[in-house]
């Protein structure tokens, strides 16, 4: 048995609807601008005819479960939430083809890609990694996964509450690049492997919270979110 200087964290997973068994997350990918709207809000509009998609990443320490309190983060003032589709990835793949993305999929949930807004935005300036902005403690939350092997989800409502009022609302058809493509552009640059969490980008209407502010969210056909945000940390 390997002995450790402390106790490891533990594994990073999600529920799973129908199943007592737990998803084990591998990594957590997200796709930058992928909604027309969204893009240009952000003052940085996408030619899909001369670009391609854009990843960060965040740790898997930073994901929580929906229904999480999450304390309001320090060195902020300007604190989003993003309404996201997520995709979990049941099989590797490596150079594969939009053609064939659909069978490394395992199932769908639903995100909360929570951003430092204020600090994003100098560092964005700046041609700055977005680390501090992004890769934020409790920042990446996602809902039970519900299990849809091989489905690609094309089309649906996505939407978003804050206190009961609505700040987002879109359809999944909207995205720029398409969850084929998704898949398979970033299958590129990693040999994706299960477990790996795929944000997919989020709409318009993104926009701040403030501690003791509940938010809601909705994917048609998916499932719903819940986050509250807490007292500062």
């Amino acid at each position: 048995m390997t002995s450790y200087l402390w106790t490891p964290p533990p594994v990073a997973s999600l529920p799973v609807r129908g199943t007592e068994q737990r998803a084990p997350i591998n990594r957590l990918f997200f796709v930058g601008r992928n909604y027309h709207a969204h893009a240009i809000e952000m003052g940085k509009p996408v030619d899909k005819s001369v670009e391609r998609p854009f990843y960060f990443t965040k740790s898997p320490s930073t994901l929580v479960e929906s229904g999480a309190t999450v304390a309001y983060p320090s060195e902020t003032g300007n604190y989003h939430h993003e309404m996201e589709l997520v995709v979990l990835l049941g099989k590797g793949g490596f150079r594969v083809s939009a053609d064939d993305a659909h069978e490394l999929i395992y199932g769908y949930g639903c995100g909360l890609d929570m951003t430092r807004r204020d600090l994003q935005f100098v560092l964005r300036d700046k041609g700055r990694p977005w680390t501090l902005g992004k890769d934020v403690e409790g920042s990446s939350v996602c809902s039970e996964i519900v299990p849809m092997p091989g489905v690609v989800i094309e089309r649906g409502a996505i939407a978003l509450t804050v206190n009961g009022q609505p700040r987002q609302s879109s359809d999944i058809d909207k995205l720029i690049w398409n969850l084929r493509e998704i898949i398979a552009d970033l299958s590129l640059f990693y040999h994706l492997q299960p477990g790996d969490l795929i944000y997919t980008g989020t709409p318009e209407g993104v926009g701040p919270v403030m501690p003791g502010d509940r938010i809601d969210g909705h994917v048609e056909g998916v499932g719903s979110i819940v986050m509250h945000v807490g007292p500062a940390a």
